[in-house]
């Protein structure tokens, strides 16, 4: 639950204790690396992390609407499908309105309201059927507990509309294709590359609007394709992403291969997921890529579609709702152990709480509250001073606090103030991230989300005097592979460290 790292000269190095500076020096410096970081979090430099900003705003609520079509006319279907279903089979009453949500909830787990390029009913046939009889079995169970009759016409219902659902999404997918050829509710698509790969998709979704993909153009520092060889113009190099998605309202981006090698295309798909893109990619050795519910096929050619970061989804909503919760219940319960703390920090260092500045989410700073295990010579030693741990003025109580991370349980008054969440990326001090960032340039990009009373680098052990690329590579992989169920099992392997005494 600390911050304290290794040198960002490379894993396993050790990082040497920096000389201080002036306090003039130091706030020169501090406002440099600000106006640096808001640089790279605004998207404008290759290394920058994902944030939102105006332009992402005004094209999210534009996109939102013919995001929302596909989905909505598919559920009107269903919804159809069961009208009539019932009327033929029983009558309305609560418990099949219960079904329906069961039949709506098994459809979603399917998959079967996700945006797709390719409709069609003999695909989504065993799907259909299968979830329907399925909600149809389970209300036929729950009925026998006091109505075998209800039951089983509960059972009747769910299988005629199975069938009923296959003949109204049968017209819906129809009336979805044709409103497409007729040039209605594309897509604007970009692809990455401008080689062969991309020229031929380009043509394939110029001669086949009904997947709903209009091609704007390419993108490549150095493409293969003769100017009289491509379906679209080349819109500009690697260097123009964000221009472009801003400039042409770009929908979608396919990622084919192009001159750019794939490292540095990270950054490129996290601006694209901030500027709310879908994004489709071309993998490699396609000819023998097995088609998944993930994969999209357009004309023969597999694509793979990408998921959204889970912190721009609905979902993330209730990550900061349980932060709330629980770092409430926390101060709560833990009230006895926080007086005993503050008491004990007054009576060895003078004080209770330390207060230092730290870097959150989008790159702010706010005031990170701790309790005092020693108190500083001067102001700034605890801006630049990397480790305290073996410091000879840490008290024995000092020592606890810190071995326990009993220190860290102030910045629960951080987390129900919305400063940090419970879990994510550990906060740093601003001078030390603006020495991380030059020499790690994905840093910056753990900046996404808000930071954590603890994460998933530090129940690895990557805490202290070990390694930042480390710390970095296990927070932006924290990012992008969140879940409620994730952040619980880092909480319960903390709360297992602390129990331990596994602290600084």
């Amino acid at each position: 639950m600390t911050a304290s790292g290794r040198s960002a000269q490379g894993p396993g190095a050790r990082h040497p204790s920096l000389p201080l500076r002036l306090a003039r020096t130091i706030e020169e410096d501090q406002a440099a690396g600000q106006a640096k970081r808001k640089f790279l979090l605004s998207g404008n430099a290759a290394d920058g992390a994902a944030v939102p900003g105006p332009a992402d705003l005004v094209l999210a609520e534009r996109r939102r609407p013919r995001r929302l079509w596909i989905p909505a006319t598919l559920l009107s279907a269903d919804l159809a499908a069961f009208w009539v279903a019932m009327a033929l089979t029983s009558s309305p009453s609560w418990k099949l309105l219960a079904v329906l949500v069961l039949i709506l909830a098994l459809f979603q787990a399917a998959g079967l309201y996700r945006p797709r390029l390719s409709l069609s009913v003999l695909d989504d046939g065993p799907a259909i059927v299968g979830r329907a009889l399925a909600a149809g079995a389970a209300a036929m169970v729950l009925g026998g507990l006091d109505d075998g009759v209800a039951g089983t016409k509960r059972l009747a219902t769910c299988a005629v509309f199975g069938v009923l659902s296959l003949l109204t999404r049968t017209v819906a997918y129809s009336v979805i294709r044709l409103i497409r050829r007729h040039h209605r509710l594309q897509q604007r698509t970009l692809l990455l590359g401008a080689g062969t790969v991309a020229g031929s998709l380009a043509a394939n979704l110029a001669d086949h609007p009904e997947y709903g993909l209009q091609p704007e153009g390419l993108l490549d520092d150095e493409p293969l394709l003769r100017p009289d060889e491509r379906p679209v113009p080349v819109l500009g190099g690697y260097q123009d992403l964000n221009k472009i998605l801003v400039a042409h309202a770009i929908d979608v981006v396919i990622v084919t291969y192009g001159s750019l090698r794939e490292p540095l295309m990270v950054p490129l798909l996290r601006a694209c997921d901030r500027l709310a893109c879908e994004i489709l990619f071309v993998p490699r050795l396609y000819e023998v890529h097995t088609v998944t519910r993930d994969t999209e096929v357009l004309w023969g050619m597999p694509l793979v579609r990408m998921r959204r970061a889970p912190f721009r989804t609905g979902a993330w909503t209730a990550k900061r709702a349980s932060d709330v919760v629980i770092s409430a219940l926390a101060l709560v319960a833990l009230a006895p152990v926080l007086l005993v703390c503050a008491l004990l920090s007054r009576l060895e260092t003078g004080a209770i709480l330390f207060r230092q500045t730290r870097v959150g989410l989008a790159g702010q700073p706010f005031m990170l509250l701790k309790f005092c295990s020693l108190k500083p010579t001067v102001e700034s030693e605890s801006t630049t001073r990397w480790n305290i741990g073996q410091d000879e003025r840490v008290g024995p109580f000092g020592r606890l606090l810190r071995r326990t991370s009993l220190d860290e349980l102030p910045q629960l008054w951080n987390v129900l103030r919305g400063d940090m969440s419970l879990v994510g990326p550990r906060p740093e001090r601003p001078f030390f991230v603006d020495e991380f960032t030059r020499q790690f340039p994905w840093y910056m990009a753990r900046h996404r989300v808000p930071v954590g009373l603890t994460g998933w680098a530090q129940v690895h052990g990557l805490r202290g005097d070990t390694s930042i690329s480390d710390r970095a590579h296990f927070d932006n992989f924290y990012i992008e592979n969140w879940s409620l169920w994730g952040d619980m099992k880092i909480l319960l392997r903390t709360v297992g460290q602390v129990l331990r005494g596994t602290g600084r």
